[in-house]
C-alpha cells in the first residue's frame, strides 16, 4: 500500500530555517555536513592541476595519469550500496566518520607515494570512503533539516558542491606549484572533519520507522517502487550531460581560437557560478514550480545549452552554453536528491541515496567511452549536438512521466 511521500507541500521551506527551534549543535552539525559535501567533488577536481605534472614524473601515458583522476569513482560506484546498508541499520554518524578517516588517509597517500600501481590502488581505497561521505553527507542534512527546511538545505549543499569545484582546483593548483605530491595534502582535510563529525553528530539517532524489517531490500525496493527509476535514469543523464560540458569545452573553445588558459578557465568558471546561485534559490523555485515543471525547465535549459555549444559561431555562445546548463544543475541536483530519498521507504533512504551515488559515478566512469569516441570520429560541436538529442529524449520522459501526480507533486512513494 502506497505510503505519502510526505505531507508538506515538496517547495514550502519557508516555514523555518534549519536549526530553528533548537540549539546551536544543529547548526553546528550543518556547516559541518556542507564543508564534508564539498569533498565529493574535491575528489578528482583537486588533482586535475598537476596531472601532467605527475605523468611526466612517473613517465605515464595519458591514460594511465586519467586513472589517477577517475579510479575512484568505480570503486565508490560499486561501495555505495554496502556504505547505505550500513546507515540504514546503524545510523550516519560512524558511518561517516570512517569514510572521512579513510578519505584523508588514502587520499593523503599520494603525498609520500611514488609506485604507480600503489599510487592506483590508494585511490580504490579512496572511493570506498568518498562513497561514505557521498551518501552519509546527504543523509545527515537530510536528517538535521526536517520536513519543512529539506529543500533549502538541498539547494545549500548543490551551492556548497559547486563552490567546492570552483575553490578545491584552485588549492590543489596552489599546492601543485610545490610538487604534484603537495597537492594530496589537500585530502587529509577528512580526517579534522571527521572528528567534528563525531562531535556534531547526535551519537544514536531516532530509530528509523521499519528499520527492523529484515525481508525487504534494495533489489526489492526498485522491483515495487519503479518511480525510483525514473530518478535514477535523469540522474543518470544530467551525469552524462555534465561531463559532455566541462570535458570537451576546451576543445569547443580551441576550435573557436580561444586557447590561453586563463580565458579558458574563464569560461569553464561560468557553469559552477550559475549553479551556486541557482542553488540558493531553488526551494523557492520548487515551491512555485512543482518538480514536473522544474525538471522540464532543467533539461528545456540543458538543451538549449547544448544548442549554443553544438551550433554556436562566436566565443559568446560558450559563456551562454555553460550558463544555462548551471541554471539547469542548481535546479535538478537536488530536486534529483530529494525525489530518490522520498519515493523510498524510512528504513531504506540511504541505500536509495547510495544508489544514487553509484548511478552518478557509474556514469562518469561511462561517459568517455561513449562520448570520447564520437567527438573523435565526428568533431566536438557534433558530440554537443549528439548531446542535445540525449537532453531532449530525457526531457520527453520527465513530461510524460505519470508519477508526478497532481500539479507536479509527487503522490506515494509506494511502487
Amino acid at each position: 500500500m502506497s505510503t505519502p511521500e510526505h505531507s508538506v507541500d515538496p517547495g514550502r521551506t519557508h516555514d523555518r530555517r534549519p536549526g530553528e527551534g533548537t540549539d546551536g549543535a544543529n547548526r553546528s552539525a550543518l556547516t559541518v555536513m556542507l564543508l564534508a559535501s564539498t569533498l565529493a567533488v574535491m575528489a578528482g577536481t583537486v588533482l586535475a592541476p598537476v596531472v601532467e605534472l605527475l605523468r611526466d614524473d612517473l613517465d605515464l601515458t595519458r591514460t594511465a595519469a586519467g586513472l589517477v583522476l577517475t579510479a575512484h569513482g568505480l570503486s565508490l560506484a560499486v561501495a555505495g550500496p554496502f556504505v547505505g546498508w550500513t546507515i540504514d541499520r546503524w545510523g550516519v554518524r560512524w558511518t561517516l566518520a570512517a569514510g572521512l578517516a579513510t578519505y584523508g588517509i588514502a587520499g593523503g597517500a599520494g603525498l609520500v607515494l611514488t609506485s604507480y600501481p600503489l599510487l592506483v590502488a590508494s585511490r580504490v581505497v579512496f572511493g570506498v570512503g568518498a562513497a561514505a561521505v557521498f551518501v552519509g553527507t546527504t543523509v545527515a542534512l537530510l536528517d538535521l533539516a526536517g520536513p519543512a527546511a529539506k529543500q533549502r538545505v538541498m539547494g545549500w549543499r548543490t551551492t556548497a558542491i559547486s563552490l567546492g569545484g570552483v575553490g578545491w582546483p584552485l588549492v590543489g593548483g596552489a599546492l601543485g606549484a610545490l610538487s604534484w605530491h603537495a597537492s594530496f595534502g589537500a585530502y587529509l582535510v577528512g580526517l579534522p572533519l571527521g572528528v567534528a563529525v563525531l562531535r556534531v553528530l547526535p551519537a544514536r539517532g531516532a530509530p528509523r520507522p521499519g528499520a527492523g524489517r529484515g525481508r525487504q531490500h534494495l533489489g526489492v525496493l526498485l522491483r515495487r517502487r519503479s518511480r525510483l527509476l525514473v530518478v535514477y535514469f535523469l540522474q543518470m543523464v544530467a551525469t552524462v550531460l555534465l561531463y559532455c560540458v566541462v570535458v570537451f569545452l576546451p576543445a569547443r573553445l580551441a576550435e573557436l581560437g580561444i586557447t590561453h588558459s586563463l580565458l579558458v578557465a574563464v569560461f569553464s568558471v561560468v557553469l559552477s557560478v550559475t549553479m551556486s546561485i541557482v542553488g540558493l534559490t531553488y526551494a523557492h523555485v520548487l515551491r512555485r514550480l512543482g518538480y514536473r515543471a522544474l525538471l522540464t525547465a532543467a533539461f528545456g535549459l540543458w538543451l538549449a545549452a547544448f544548442l549554443c555549444l553544438g551550433l554556436g559561431p562566436a566565443p559568446v555562445w560558450m559563456i551562454v552554453g555553460p550558463a544555462l546548463f548551471g541554471v539547469g544543475m542548481g535546479l535538478a541536483v537536488p530536486a534529483l536528491t530529494v525525489l530518490a530519498v522520498d519515493r523510498a521507504p524510512v528504513h531504506l533512504r540511504a541505500q536509495a541515496t547510495a544508489l544514487l551515488a553509484t548511478t552518478t559515478f557509474a556514469a562518469q566512469f561511462a561517459a568517455p567511452l561513449a562520448f570520447g569516441p564520437l567527438a573523435g570520429a565526428t568533431s566536438v560541436a557534433g558530440a554537443y549536438l549528439c548531446a542535445a538529442g540525449v537532453a531532449a529524449g530525457a526531457l520527453i520522459v520527465v513530461l510524460t512521466d505519470r508519477s508526478w501526480g497532481r500539479r507536479g507533486r509527487c503522490p506515494g512513494s509506494g511502487g
